[in-house]
């Protein structure tokens, strides 16, 4: 069994060394360390070094939560991908964070579930407020997808940008971006 760690900071004036320090006195040999983001997995080059590096009955140890994933999904399909491989997963300054106890588990399992309470409230809040909006007359939605095509042809015909802004339904900056995008923003 061989404990492994990884260390997180976002950005490059921040300092690994405290982590670093946490992990190695808690007996990690080999510690994986990156400055990046923690808001996705995306291009986290230490993060999936570390995964593939364990084996099982390896144990993954982070100083907190925090530090292998900020949203729940990430943190899930991290831990979930480590069980299966036979690994554990702990975390140094949340105490009772040790899926390899079933307190453990169960403790990340509440974390979770509270999180996933948490979205759909806030979910069910968003529905409610837009439900109020549409009852009041103000909401509008999302806009409608622009036809640039459509922009085209009534700058074409003359149309200004304030008028093919109106006929459409969307703000003139969209327009302003079309024409933009399509190399006639110098003619409006």
């Amino acid at each position: 069994m061989a404990l492994v760690g990884y260390a997180r900071v976002s950005s490059a004036g921040q300092s690994l060394e405290v982590q670093e320090d946490l992990l190695r006195a808690a007996g990690c040999d080999k510690v994986f360390a990156e400055k990046r983001s923690g808001r996705t997995t995306d291009g986290r080059d230490a993060l999936a070094d570390a995964l593939a590096w364990v084996r099982d009955g390896d144990v993954l140890i982070v100083t907190r939560l925090d530090r292998l994933a900020r949203s729940i999904t990430d943190l899930r399909q991290i831990v979930d991908g480590l069980a299966a491989k036979g690994v554990g997963f702990r975390a140094l300054q949340q105490t009772g964070m040790d899926t390899t106890t079933s307190e453990g588990r169960l403790l990340l399992n509440i974390l979770a579930s509270f999180a996933e309470f948490e979205a759909d409230i806030r979910k069910e809040r968003q529905a409610d407020g837009i439900a109020k909006a549409k009852a009041a007359g103000v909401y509008q939605g999302r806009p409608a997808t622009i036809d640039a095509g459509e922009v085209a042809k009534l700058k074409a015909e003359g149309v200004g940008p304030a008028e093919i802004a109106r006929r459409l339904g969307i703000g003139r900056a969209s327009v302003y971006r079309v024409l933009k995008e399509t190399g006639e923003a110098t003619a409006a």
